[in-house]
């Protein structure tokens, strides 16, 4: 009877993790968002004032949730994009967009507290 091989279940554990984490980036589309630096047509938000604290950034088009983090928490955002975007607030029944204008930018941002997600249609929402 031929033996098989053992894989240590740690490893196999390992690399199946590894495997899945690959798949999901592999399935998340270029528009997706990003951490960290923004690019040419990037909107990002700041969990501080001025620009500064946890950044994340959205790049239409598309809808997308903001990072956990970032929920209801954004203090700043700088757009670079050259089309408006809409933060999204999801309400109690209903949801409400906010527009963000192309190259617009805020250092203190009393919106951000209601930030839920990004889109670049105000996706039915009343405008908030």
């Amino acid at each position: 009877m031929p033996r098989g091989f053992a894989v240590p279940a740690a490893a196999l554990l390992a690399s199946t993790g590894l495997l899945a984490s690959t798949a999901l980036l592999a399935a998340v589309p270029a528009s997706a968002a990003t951490y960290g630096a923004s690019r040419a047509a990037d909107v990002c938000f700041w969990t501080a004032s001025g620009q500064h604290g946890s950044s994340w950034c959205y790049t239409p088009p598309g809808y997308t949730d903001v990072p956990e983090f970032l929920h209801d928490k954004a203090a700043s955002f700088r757009s670079n994009a050259d089309t408006a975007v809409y933060a999204i607030d999801w309400g109690r029944g209903t949801c409400y967009a906010r527009l963000i204008r192309a190259h617009d930018l805020a250092d203190n941002w009393p919106w951000g507290a209601r930030l839920d997600g990004v889109a670049d249609t105000m996706m039915g929402c009343e405008v908030g």
